[in-house]
């Protein structure tokens, strides 16, 4: 038992993120990793999600998002100080090898694994929704109904007719588009999501102020409308719940983490690029819902495109309605880029410890990107895209990220405790405070989601102490190290 919870040496991490021809490209300054962090943060969560869980939260919407945030900055500040400490690829997985042992590092591993795909593919779907709309309503090009969704839903045409989906093609599209330009290289990735954040920032900051000149106040009341007599459906419960499901797009900053091992100053950059990106987004989220439920009752909201359907309600629909759409498009394109680069990175980082097969540690020659991994990652995603409905991934998103969160904020304070001699160029303010506060913001967010979510996440688990004991614990290479130093061969 006692061998589950070997830790890996910080000088041992440190050297194995040595530049060399065999290692990552460091590529990335302060800027491309804020603007990483943006690109996943604005995208999902305001032209997807937050339709969705103004459902359960009603003109109270914004609540929800100021809980996350202040979830999201504690648990922020917590990975600040892991990756300026430990700047090496993995995120959350490679700081909890280095604090609580490998057990607790494989299952928080398996976890981001279920957060990056699940994440990918809710946003691919999303994508898909925004873009058969803009297609039809600015382009006039019909797009078959059938193809537009997995075989589990029904899809309403435009003249209202509901139609069985088949498979989500566009979704499937977009993530194998995504996976070709993760091969090419992390350079060409964050030069094109440099363009794109730039143009849905600009998107988003016209529909701030656009939408302001059309807020009916009377859709804001009741602001906080009573709960309808079961848990998570309105009143602070409904809060919760919103903010279980909106919380998906505010996991940008963590995908940057697992980006350190290709930033160039990462003792340095990534701070900036973990709390920079969550401070600039937090504040154009609560701007975004406020203008969001303030020109549209929220019960009009549950659509794929919310944002652009709001716009289509005012005066400017006309020509600022395609800008949304479009704006929609990019920006949920450069989400699914960075949920599949922390993918990929955190399955790099888990086939060079042993815990998973070397495939997925092979390093193109020219490219130097984790191709294998990658191609393999894509094809999953966009399976999963094309078939599942997008509440089921969105849910498991959350609950994944969440778990991740809860798991990393104690694990600063456990270092803390354990080796205070070790350089931290960030550290985090009030450690005693911060720490426990962001499990606890964290937990609360986890009870807000539905039954059937935690039984998925339960049953993801099992199948992952499944692998981790067939096979991870075997080819453990640090297993097999101390095993070798304990009987001399």
């Amino acid at each position: 038992m006692a061998r589950l919870w070997v830790k890996k040496d910080l000088d041992r991490l440190r050297a194995e993120a040595t530049e060399s021809e065999h290692s990552l490209r460091r590529a990335l300054g302060p800027l491309s990793l804020v603007s990483f962090g943006i690109g996943a943060i604005v995208g999902a969560g305001i032209f997807v999600l937050s339709g969705d869980a103004s459902q359960y939260t009603g003109p109270a919407l914004v609540l929800s998002v100021l809980l996350c945030g202040f979830g999201c900055a504690l648990a922020g500040f917590c990975y600040a100080e892991f990756s300026s400490m430990i700047p090496i690829a993995g995120s959350a997985y490679t700081y909890s090898y280095a604090s609580v042992g490998e057990f607790l590092a494989w299952i928080i591993g398996w976890d981001l694994i279920l957060e990056y795909a699940a994440g990918a593919g809710t946003v691919a779907i999303g994508w898909s929704g925004y873009f058969v709309s803009f297609l039809y309503r600015s382009l006039h090009v019909p797009f078959p109904a059938a193809l537009t969704r997995g075989p589990w839903e029904t899809v309403m045409t435009p003249d209202g007719t509901a139609v069985h989906g088949v498979v989500n093609v566009p979704a499937i599209f977009i993530t194998l588009f995504v996976t070709t330009l993760l091969i090419i290289g992390i350079r060409e990735s964050a030069g094109f999501n440099n363009f794109i954040v730039a143009v849905k920032l600009t998107v988003v900051v016209l529909f701030i102020a656009i939408g302001y000149f059309f807020i009916h106040s009377a859709n804001w009341h009741p602001f906080l409308p009573a709960n309808v007599g079961k848990f998570g459906q309105f009143g602070w419960s409904g809060v919760l719940h919103g903010a279980g499901i909106i919380f998906f797009a505010f996991i940008g900053f963590d995908a940057v983490s697992t980006a350190a091992q290709e930033a160039r100053n990462p003792q340095r950059d990534m701070p900036i690029g973990i709390l920079g990106s969550l401070a600039i987004c937090t504040v154009l989220y609560v701007l975004v819902v406020l203008v969001l439920t303030g020109i549209m009752n929220f019960s009009q909201l549950n659509v794929p495109d919310p944002l652009a359907k709001a716009i289509d309600a005012t005066s400017a629909g006309w020509w600022f309605s395609p800008v949304v759409r479009l704006g929609a498009i990019l920006g949920t394109t450069a989400v699914i880029l960075v949920m599949m680069l922390g993918q990929t990175r955190v399955f790099y980082s888990m086939a060079n410890d042993g815990l998973l097969p070397k495939p997925f540690a092979v390093i193109h020659p020219r490219f130097r990107t984790p191709y294998k991994g990658t191609a393999l990652t894509g094809a999953c995603v966009a399976l999963a895209a094309g078939l599942i409905p997008r509440p089921v991934m969105e849910e498991m998103t959350s609950i994944g990220t969440l778990l991740a969160f809860v798991i990393v904020s104690g694990s600063v304070v456990a270092m803390r405790r354990m080796r205070p001699d070790i350089p931290r160029p960030f550290k985090v303010p009030v450690v005693w405070l911060v720490g426990p506060l962001g499990m606890i913001v964290c937990l609360l967010q986890m009870v807000g989601l539905p039954l059937h979510t935690w039984m998925r996440l339960l049953v993801w688990l099992v199948i992952g102490l499944c692998v981790y004991f067939g096979y991870g614990r075997r080819h453990s290479k640090l297993q097999l190290e101390e095993k070798a130093a304990r009987t001399g061969h």
